[in-house]
């Protein structure tokens, strides 16, 4: 049987773009669950990248296997008829509340970046979504496959010029005191258990569709090393900004720092990152409205954006600080089921 890689990178960027998303591209993400506890922050990464190949694995090929087209079924399959109803009245409500946070930042961006109004930021990624959203999966593909790439890229300028400053060695090492440190131990799995519950609204379908199994398999395991080197990137940089928790976005700030002729093409990069998981959430809550009722994408659309516009009138940094913690820990139980669900890959059609 013939391998096919570039289908397999095409998975790994939808992955990856369906992950890296308004908190993670801005940093914000990554200094709430690693960042602010310094080394300890790096070995909760590693353990997270494992739990993004391993878990994200068996996620992907398991919803092919049982041909899930939405993570409703997939969700019923996991934790049976009954149980998976209000796990997936859950499931909506937490993607429109992460789309909502999705939007927030994109308006956070135009603001504090560009120096433009907010609500300018929120529509035109509304606008941008529709088009890429009528095409459909190519349209995800086509998107992530551009942005991704020119993500993992300035990521890892920005860890070049972070590992030459003279006293990186001494923030790696350091491990500040934080109040709440009890969170670093449990941080690796809610931070992997709050993204696998997100992105399987996209990665389910996404999977259902391609069915290969050894193009799933090893797309899953490049998307989620690809996770993992990007956190750890990310984690160098962020570490040499002194009191980064006091940033909505951080990246760019540190951007501007190190790197001031590179700032506004990152800025645009940053947009591009969270455009893509704005895309990935409402891909996956449109194929969700489809399972319950026969309505046309451009109106299953239409409800999720007047939705989350509702919501994305909260601050970015509020939504992200108080949604993203409670969510991960309430999708620990996902992730706990899917490790103890028996897997067999030779039963795949």
């Amino acid at each position: 049987m013939k391998r096919n890689w570039n289908q397999a990178f095409q998975i790994a960027a939808v992955y990856v773009g369906t992950v890296v998303g308004a908190g993670f591209a801005t940093g914000r993400e990554i200094v709430e669950f690693f960042s602010r506890f310094g080394f300890f922050g790096l070995i909760s990464i590693l353990m997270s990248g494992y739990l993004f190949v391993m878990i994200g694995s068996k996620l992907m090929r398991m919803a092919a296997q049982i041909n899930a087209k939405s993570y409703q079924e997939f969700n019923e399959y996991l934790f049976g008829k009954w149980p998976s109803k209000i796990i997936n009245i859950f499931m909506l409500v937490m993607l429109l509340g992460v789309s909502a946070v999705m939007l927030s930042g994109a308006g956070a961006v135009f603001e504090e970046q560009l120096g433009l109004p907010k609500t300018l930021g929120v529509i035109v990624t509304i606008i941008l979504s529709y088009l890429v959203m009528l095409l459909g999966t190519r349209g995800l593909f086509a998107v992530n496959t551009f942005v991704v790439p020119l993500m993992i890229s300035f990521s890892f300028i920005l860890m070049v010029l972070s590992l030459r400053m003279p006293n990186f060695m001494q923030q790696l090492l350091f491990i500040p005191h934080a109040d709440d440190g009890w969170k670093s131990v449990v941080a690796p799995f809610s931070y992997a258990a709050l993204n696998l519950g997100l992105a399987q609204a996209v990665l389910v379908p996404v999977a259902a569709e391609v069915k290969d199994d050894w193009t799933i398999k090893w797309g899953a395991i490049i998307g989620g090393l690809a996770l993992t080197l990007i956190l750890i990137a990310s984690h160098f940089t962020l570490i040499m900004l002194p009191n980064v928790e006091i940033y909505e976005i951080p990246m760019a700030i540190i951007m501007k720092n190190l790197a001031p002729f590179f700032y506004w093409i990152f800025v645009l990069v940053i947009y591009g990152e969270i455009f893509t998981s704005v895309i990935g959430n409402v891909f996956g809550l449109d194929r969700q409205l489809q399972a319950y009722m026969h309505i046309p994408t451009t109106l299953s659309v239409t409800v999720i954006f007047a939705l989350s516009c509702l919501i994305s009138l909260v601050n970015y940094g509020t939504l992200l600080s108080y949604l993203y913690p409670l969510f991960g820990y309430i999708c620990l139980v996902f992730i706990i089921l899917l490790w103890m669900k028996p897997f067999t890959p030779s039963e795949i059609k």
